[in-house]
Protein backbone atom coordinates (compact mmCIF):
# COMPACT_ATOMS: atom_id res chain seq x y z
CA UNK A 1 0.00 0.00 0.00
CA UNK A 2 1.11 3.41 -0.72
CA UNK A 3 0.58 6.15 1.59
CA UNK A 4 -1.47 9.75 0.31
CA UNK A 5 1.38 11.99 0.14
CA UNK A 6 -0.90 14.89 -0.20
CA UNK A 7 -4.42 15.04 -1.53
CA UNK A 8 -4.93 14.82 -5.36
CA UNK A 9 -7.47 17.04 -6.54
CA UNK A 10 -10.10 15.32 -9.06
CA UNK A 11 -9.05 18.73 -11.83
CA UNK A 12 -6.53 21.24 -11.13
CA UNK A 13 -6.84 24.04 -13.56
CA UNK A 14 -4.36 26.14 -11.12
CA UNK A 15 -1.32 25.08 -12.37
CA UNK A 16 -2.35 25.16 -16.07
CA UNK A 17 -2.70 29.24 -15.53
CA UNK A 18 0.63 29.10 -13.46
CA UNK A 19 2.51 27.73 -16.16
CA UNK A 20 1.59 30.58 -18.98
CA UNK A 21 0.41 33.32 -16.32
CA UNK A 22 2.47 36.00 -18.08
CA UNK A 23 1.18 35.56 -21.19
CA UNK A 24 -2.20 35.88 -19.89
CA UNK A 25 -1.44 38.98 -18.32
CA UNK A 26 0.32 40.47 -20.41
CA UNK A 27 -2.88 39.47 -23.19
CA UNK A 28 -5.64 40.74 -20.54
CA UNK A 29 -3.68 44.45 -20.23
CA UNK A 30 -3.56 44.39 -24.09
CA UNK A 31 -7.47 44.18 -24.34
CA UNK A 32 -7.99 46.21 -21.32
CA UNK A 33 -5.68 49.11 -23.28
CA UNK A 34 -7.65 48.90 -26.44
CA UNK A 35 -10.65 49.61 -25.20
CA UNK A 36 -12.21 47.18 -27.33
CA UNK A 37 -14.25 44.59 -25.15
CA UNK A 38 -17.25 43.44 -27.15
CA UNK A 39 -16.20 41.40 -30.14
CA UNK A 40 -13.32 43.41 -32.47
CA UNK A 41 -10.06 42.15 -33.93
CA UNK A 42 -9.20 39.67 -30.63
CA UNK A 43 -12.41 37.80 -30.75
CA UNK A 44 -11.86 37.51 -34.59
CA UNK A 45 -8.52 36.29 -34.50
CA UNK A 46 -9.18 33.50 -32.27
CA UNK A 47 -12.61 32.38 -34.17
CA UNK A 48 -10.27 31.99 -37.19
CA UNK A 49 -7.87 30.15 -35.49
CA UNK A 50 -9.79 28.05 -34.10
CA UNK A 51 -11.47 27.49 -36.92
CA UNK A 52 -8.55 26.46 -38.34
CA UNK A 53 -7.50 24.25 -35.45
CA UNK A 54 -10.88 22.55 -35.82
CA UNK A 55 -10.65 21.69 -39.41
CA UNK A 56 -14.05 23.93 -40.51
CA UNK A 57 -14.21 27.54 -42.97
CA UNK A 58 -16.87 28.71 -40.11
CA UNK A 59 -16.25 29.43 -36.46
CA UNK A 60 -18.71 31.55 -34.17
CA UNK A 61 -18.30 32.46 -31.01
CA UNK A 62 -20.87 32.90 -28.53
CA UNK A 63 -21.18 33.02 -24.41
CA UNK A 64 -21.23 28.93 -23.85
CA UNK A 65 -21.75 25.86 -24.91
CA UNK A 66 -25.25 25.42 -23.99
CA UNK A 67 -25.48 29.02 -26.09
CA UNK A 68 -23.48 27.11 -29.03
CA UNK A 69 -26.13 24.38 -29.00
CA UNK A 70 -29.14 26.23 -28.66
CA UNK A 71 -28.35 28.58 -31.48
CA UNK A 72 -27.06 25.49 -33.75
CA UNK A 73 -30.73 24.06 -33.23
CA UNK A 74 -32.20 27.51 -33.92
CA UNK A 75 -30.34 27.66 -37.31
CA UNK A 76 -31.46 24.88 -38.81
CA UNK A 77 -35.25 25.95 -37.78
CA UNK A 78 -35.76 23.30 -35.41
CA UNK A 79 -38.67 23.61 -32.87
CA UNK A 80 -42.03 22.81 -31.99
CA UNK A 81 -43.12 19.70 -32.79
CA UNK A 82 -39.96 18.27 -33.97
CA UNK A 83 -37.80 15.39 -32.34
CA UNK A 84 -34.17 15.33 -31.53
CA UNK A 85 -32.42 11.86 -30.75
CA UNK A 86 -29.76 12.10 -27.93
CA UNK A 87 -27.95 10.69 -24.87
CA UNK A 88 -29.54 10.24 -21.51
CA UNK A 89 -25.98 9.76 -19.83
CA UNK A 90 -24.89 13.94 -20.27
CA UNK A 91 -25.22 17.14 -18.65
CA UNK A 92 -28.96 18.26 -18.67
CA UNK A 93 -27.91 21.15 -21.28
CA UNK A 94 -27.89 18.70 -24.29
CA UNK A 95 -31.81 17.72 -24.10
CA UNK A 96 -32.38 21.14 -22.26
CA UNK A 97 -31.77 23.48 -25.44
CA UNK A 98 -34.17 20.97 -27.41
CA UNK A 99 -36.85 21.38 -24.77
CA UNK A 100 -36.43 25.14 -24.90
CA UNK A 101 -37.43 25.64 -28.08
CA UNK A 102 -40.57 23.68 -28.06
CA UNK A 103 -38.40 20.35 -29.84
CA UNK A 104 -38.86 16.91 -28.10
CA UNK A 105 -35.66 15.21 -27.07
CA UNK A 106 -35.68 11.52 -27.75
CA UNK A 107 -33.26 9.73 -25.70
CA UNK A 108 -31.42 6.40 -26.51
CA UNK A 109 -29.27 4.11 -24.78
CA UNK A 110 -25.97 3.97 -24.90
CA UNK A 111 -22.69 1.94 -25.51
CA UNK A 112 -21.45 0.20 -22.25
CA UNK A 113 -17.48 0.69 -23.38
CA UNK A 114 -17.66 4.19 -24.47
CA UNK A 115 -20.98 5.90 -22.55
CA UNK A 116 -21.77 7.50 -26.29
CA UNK A 117 -24.74 6.88 -27.89
CA UNK A 118 -25.51 3.25 -29.09
CA UNK A 119 -26.02 3.51 -32.37
CA UNK A 120 -27.84 0.58 -33.45
CA UNK A 121 -30.48 2.15 -31.14
CA UNK A 122 -30.48 5.16 -32.99
CA UNK A 123 -32.31 4.08 -35.95
CA UNK A 124 -34.96 2.71 -34.29
CA UNK A 125 -36.51 5.52 -32.75
CA UNK A 126 -36.71 7.74 -35.95
CA UNK A 127 -39.47 8.75 -36.70
CA UNK A 128 -41.28 11.20 -39.45
CA UNK A 129 -40.94 14.19 -36.87
CA UNK A 130 -37.53 13.56 -36.36
CA UNK A 131 -35.27 16.38 -37.45
CA UNK A 132 -31.82 15.84 -36.38
CA UNK A 133 -29.45 13.92 -33.63
CA UNK A 134 -26.96 15.35 -30.77
CA UNK A 135 -24.07 13.24 -30.17
CA UNK A 136 -21.88 13.65 -27.18
CA UNK A 137 -18.39 12.96 -27.47
CA UNK A 138 -18.53 12.50 -23.98
CA UNK A 139 -15.74 12.65 -21.47
CA UNK A 140 -13.60 13.22 -24.40
CA UNK A 141 -14.24 10.28 -26.57
CA UNK A 142 -15.47 10.46 -29.93
CA UNK A 143 -18.73 8.93 -30.87
CA UNK A 144 -18.87 6.38 -33.69
CA UNK A 145 -19.09 9.26 -36.20
CA UNK A 146 -18.99 6.86 -39.48
CA UNK A 147 -22.24 4.85 -38.34
CA UNK A 148 -23.95 8.05 -37.20
CA UNK A 149 -23.43 9.76 -40.43
CA UNK A 150 -24.85 6.69 -42.39
CA UNK A 151 -27.88 6.66 -40.49
CA UNK A 152 -28.48 10.55 -40.61
CA UNK A 153 -27.58 10.23 -44.60
CA UNK A 154 -30.55 7.67 -44.96
CA UNK A 155 -32.99 9.69 -42.72
CA UNK A 156 -32.25 13.39 -43.93
CA UNK A 157 -31.41 14.09 -40.58
CA UNK A 158 -29.13 17.01 -39.22
CA UNK A 159 -25.93 15.80 -37.14
CA UNK A 160 -24.91 18.66 -34.22
CA UNK A 161 -21.98 17.37 -32.79
CA UNK A 162 -22.10 18.68 -28.87
CA UNK A 163 -18.01 18.50 -28.32
CA UNK A 164 -18.11 20.26 -24.59
CA UNK A 165 -15.56 17.96 -23.38
CA UNK A 166 -14.04 16.95 -26.32
CA UNK A 167 -11.67 19.65 -27.97
CA UNK A 168 -9.11 18.09 -30.46
CA UNK A 169 -10.48 14.29 -30.24
CA UNK A 170 -11.05 12.99 -33.53
CA UNK A 171 -12.53 9.94 -35.90
CA UNK A 172 -10.93 8.40 -38.23
CA UNK A 173 -8.16 11.62 -38.54
CA UNK A 174 -10.80 14.01 -38.27
CA UNK A 175 -11.47 16.14 -35.47
CA UNK A 176 -14.79 16.52 -33.74
CA UNK A 177 -16.53 19.02 -34.53
CA UNK A 178 -16.25 19.35 -38.10
CA UNK A 179 -17.78 15.79 -39.22
CA UNK A 180 -21.38 16.30 -38.65
CA UNK A 181 -23.37 19.57 -40.46
CA UNK A 182 -22.21 21.96 -37.16
CA UNK A 183 -19.92 21.26 -34.11
CA UNK A 184 -20.58 22.88 -30.84
CA UNK A 185 -17.88 23.68 -27.89
CA UNK A 186 -17.76 24.75 -24.73
CA UNK A 187 -14.88 26.58 -23.00
CA UNK A 188 -16.12 26.48 -19.34
CA UNK A 189 -13.05 26.56 -17.27
CA UNK A 190 -12.47 22.97 -16.59
CA UNK A 191 -12.68 21.65 -20.13
CA UNK A 192 -9.40 20.68 -22.05
CA UNK A 193 -9.50 24.47 -23.87
CA UNK A 194 -11.20 26.46 -20.90
CA UNK A 195 -11.82 29.99 -20.34
CA UNK A 196 -11.51 32.06 -17.36
CA UNK A 197 -15.30 32.01 -17.50
CA UNK A 198 -18.02 30.61 -19.78
CA UNK A 199 -17.65 30.96 -23.48
CA UNK A 200 -18.61 28.66 -26.34
CA UNK A 201 -17.95 28.27 -30.03
CA UNK A 202 -19.74 26.77 -33.13
CA UNK A 203 -17.86 25.36 -35.83
CA UNK A 204 -19.14 24.46 -40.06
CA UNK A 205 -18.33 24.65 -43.25
CA UNK A 206 -21.71 25.63 -44.17
CA UNK A 207 -21.15 29.76 -44.61
CA UNK A 208 -25.03 30.40 -45.01
CA UNK A 209 -25.36 28.77 -41.21
CA UNK A 210 -22.77 30.38 -40.17
CA UNK A 211 -24.06 33.96 -41.41
CA UNK A 212 -27.23 33.01 -39.78
CA UNK A 213 -26.01 31.89 -36.17
CA UNK A 214 -24.28 35.38 -36.10
CA UNK A 215 -27.48 37.42 -36.54
CA UNK A 216 -28.85 34.96 -33.79
CA UNK A 217 -26.02 35.73 -31.51
CA UNK A 218 -26.77 39.61 -32.26
CA UNK A 219 -30.15 40.27 -31.49
CA UNK A 220 -31.02 38.67 -34.62
CA UNK A 221 -29.97 42.06 -36.40
CA UNK A 222 -27.44 41.68 -38.84
CA UNK A 223 -27.15 45.60 -39.25
CA UNK A 224 -28.04 47.46 -36.18
CA UNK A 225 -31.32 48.70 -35.13
CA UNK A 226 -32.65 46.10 -37.61
CA UNK A 227 -33.99 42.99 -36.29
CA UNK A 228 -34.61 40.35 -38.55
CA UNK A 229 -35.55 37.54 -36.60
CA UNK A 230 -35.70 37.20 -32.74
CA UNK A 231 -32.35 36.59 -31.22
CA UNK A 232 -30.39 36.33 -28.07
CA UNK A 233 -27.19 38.03 -26.67
CA UNK A 234 -24.37 35.53 -26.46
CA UNK A 235 -20.98 37.22 -27.16
CA UNK A 236 -17.75 35.67 -26.39
CA UNK A 237 -16.39 38.42 -24.39
CA UNK A 238 -12.66 39.47 -25.73
CA UNK A 239 -10.79 38.58 -22.71
CA UNK A 240 -11.56 35.64 -22.77
CA UNK A 241 -11.14 35.42 -26.86
CA UNK A 242 -7.29 36.78 -25.57
CA UNK A 243 -6.68 34.06 -23.16
CA UNK A 244 -8.17 31.39 -25.51
CA UNK A 245 -5.99 32.45 -28.17
CA UNK A 246 -2.76 31.59 -26.19
CA UNK A 247 -4.37 28.25 -24.01
CA UNK A 248 -5.17 26.92 -27.67
CA UNK A 249 -1.09 27.46 -28.62
CA UNK A 250 -0.40 24.71 -25.65
CA UNK A 251 -4.13 22.55 -26.54
CA UNK A 252 -2.52 19.83 -28.40
CA UNK A 253 0.49 19.76 -25.65
CA UNK A 254 -1.82 19.24 -22.87
CA UNK A 255 -3.94 17.09 -25.03
CA UNK A 256 -1.09 14.77 -25.38
CA UNK A 257 0.01 14.67 -21.71
CA UNK A 258 -3.92 13.73 -20.74
CA UNK A 259 -2.95 10.47 -23.06
CA UNK A 260 -0.10 9.60 -21.42
CA UNK A 261 -1.89 10.00 -18.29
CA UNK A 262 -4.91 7.57 -19.48
CA UNK A 263 -2.13 5.39 -20.79
CA UNK A 264 -0.55 4.82 -17.11
CA UNK A 265 -3.85 4.41 -15.84
CA UNK A 266 -4.72 1.60 -18.71
CA UNK A 267 -1.85 -0.09 -18.13
CA UNK A 268 -2.16 -0.96 -13.98
CA UNK A 269 -5.87 -0.54 -13.58
CA UNK A 270 -7.16 -3.25 -16.11
CA UNK A 271 -5.21 -5.56 -13.76
CA UNK A 272 -7.33 -5.25 -10.69
CA UNK A 273 -10.67 -6.90 -10.15
CA UNK A 274 -13.85 -4.93 -9.51
CA UNK A 275 -13.31 -2.08 -12.05
CA UNK A 276 -13.97 -2.00 -15.76
CA UNK A 277 -11.42 0.96 -17.30
CA UNK A 278 -12.70 3.13 -19.99
CA UNK A 279 -11.83 2.13 -23.60
CA UNK A 280 -11.52 3.69 -27.27
CA UNK A 281 -12.99 2.76 -30.25
CA UNK A 282 -10.65 1.70 -32.69
CA UNK A 283 -10.61 4.85 -35.02
CA UNK A 284 -11.23 7.34 -32.29
CA UNK A 285 -8.50 9.38 -30.65
CA UNK A 286 -9.99 10.95 -27.33
CA UNK A 287 -8.77 13.69 -25.33
CA UNK A 288 -9.56 12.53 -21.81
CA UNK A 289 -11.76 15.17 -19.95
CA UNK A 290 -12.59 12.63 -17.80
CA UNK A 291 -11.05 9.11 -17.27
CA UNK A 292 -14.35 7.53 -15.94
CA UNK A 293 -14.18 4.12 -14.59
CA UNK A 294 -17.23 1.64 -13.84
CA UNK A 295 -16.73 0.51 -10.24
CA UNK A 296 -18.97 -3.17 -9.80
CA UNK A 297 -21.17 -4.97 -7.29
CA UNK A 298 -22.78 -1.80 -6.15
CA UNK A 299 -19.22 -0.55 -4.36
CA UNK A 300 -18.69 3.08 -6.33
CA UNK A 301 -19.70 4.90 -3.53
CA UNK A 302 -17.84 2.92 -1.19
CA UNK A 303 -14.73 3.29 -3.34
CA UNK A 304 -15.32 6.86 -3.37
CA UNK A 305 -15.13 7.50 0.17
CA UNK A 306 -12.58 5.34 0.84
CA UNK A 307 -10.30 6.71 -1.98
CA UNK A 308 -11.36 10.38 -0.65
CA UNK A 309 -9.88 8.90 2.95
CA UNK A 310 -6.42 8.10 1.09
CA UNK A 311 -6.56 11.73 -0.06
CA UNK A 312 -7.47 10.74 -3.96
CA UNK A 313 -10.93 12.96 -5.22
CA UNK A 314 -13.30 11.89 -7.65
CA UNK A 315 -16.23 13.35 -9.36
CA UNK A 316 -19.75 11.47 -10.14
CA UNK A 317 -20.79 12.19 -13.78
CA UNK A 318 -23.52 11.88 -13.78
CA UNK A 319 -25.81 9.90 -11.34
CA UNK A 320 -28.72 10.46 -12.50
CA UNK A 321 -29.54 9.82 -16.37
CA UNK A 322 -31.74 12.62 -18.19
CA UNK A 323 -34.53 10.28 -19.15
CA UNK A 324 -35.49 9.46 -15.54
CA UNK A 325 -35.29 13.19 -14.12
CA UNK A 326 -38.70 14.57 -12.89
CA UNK A 327 -38.78 17.92 -15.67
CA UNK A 328 -39.29 15.02 -18.44
CA UNK A 329 -41.63 12.61 -16.03
CA UNK A 330 -43.96 13.88 -19.04
CA UNK A 331 -42.01 11.93 -22.13
CA UNK A 332 -43.24 8.67 -20.46
CA UNK A 333 -39.61 7.03 -19.54
CA UNK A 334 -39.77 4.23 -17.18
CA UNK A 335 -36.96 2.63 -15.08
CA UNK A 336 -35.31 -0.40 -16.79
CA UNK A 337 -35.99 0.97 -20.62
CA UNK A 338 -32.61 2.13 -21.57
CA UNK A 339 -30.92 0.15 -19.00
CA UNK A 340 -26.97 0.89 -20.18
CA UNK A 341 -27.10 4.87 -19.35
CA UNK A 342 -29.10 3.78 -15.85
CA UNK A 343 -26.56 1.36 -14.74
CA UNK A 344 -23.94 3.53 -15.70
CA UNK A 345 -25.48 6.38 -13.66
CA UNK A 346 -24.93 3.64 -10.50
CA UNK A 347 -21.06 2.70 -11.12
CA UNK A 348 -19.40 5.69 -12.79
CA UNK A 349 -16.44 7.24 -11.24
CA UNK A 350 -14.03 9.38 -12.57
CA UNK A 351 -10.69 10.05 -11.19
CA UNK A 352 -7.68 12.65 -11.24
CA UNK A 353 -7.50 13.63 -14.87
CA UNK A 354 -5.56 16.48 -15.74
CA UNK A 355 -2.54 17.43 -17.80
CA UNK A 356 0.14 18.04 -14.90
CA UNK A 357 -1.01 15.00 -13.09
CA UNK A 358 2.40 13.32 -11.65
CA UNK A 359 3.42 10.03 -12.17
CA UNK A 360 3.82 9.98 -8.49
CA UNK A 361 0.14 11.29 -8.06
CA UNK A 362 -0.96 8.26 -10.71
CA UNK A 363 0.60 6.09 -9.09
CA UNK A 364 -1.37 7.45 -5.69
CA UNK A 365 -4.37 7.07 -7.29
CA UNK A 366 -3.74 3.24 -8.53
CA UNK A 367 -2.39 2.02 -5.30
CA UNK A 368 -5.33 3.77 -3.31
CA UNK A 369 -7.96 2.55 -5.51
CA UNK A 370 -6.55 -1.23 -5.62
CA UNK A 371 -6.34 -0.88 -1.62
CA UNK A 372 -10.17 0.05 -1.69
CA UNK A 373 -11.20 -2.94 -3.76
CA UNK A 374 -9.51 -5.17 -1.81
Amino acid sequence: MIQSVNSIPAFDIRQQYISIEAEVSAAVLEVLASGRYIGGPVVEGFEQQFAAYTGVTECVACNSGTDALSLALRAFDIGAGDEVITTPFTFIATAEVISNLGAKPVFVDINATTFNLDVEQVEKVVTPKTKAIIPVHLFGQPADMTALIDVAQTHNLIVIEDCAQSTGASWVGQKVGSIGHIGCFSFYPTKNLGACGDGGAIATNDPEIAKKIRMLRNHGQKTNYLQEEIGVNSRLDALQAAILQIKLRYLSMWNNQRRQVAAHYHQFLSQIAGIIPPQELAGGMGVWNQYTIRVLENKRDLVRTQLQERGVNTMVYYPYPLHLQPVYKHLGYVVGQLPVAEQACHQVLSLPMFPELSVEQQNQVIYSLKDSLS
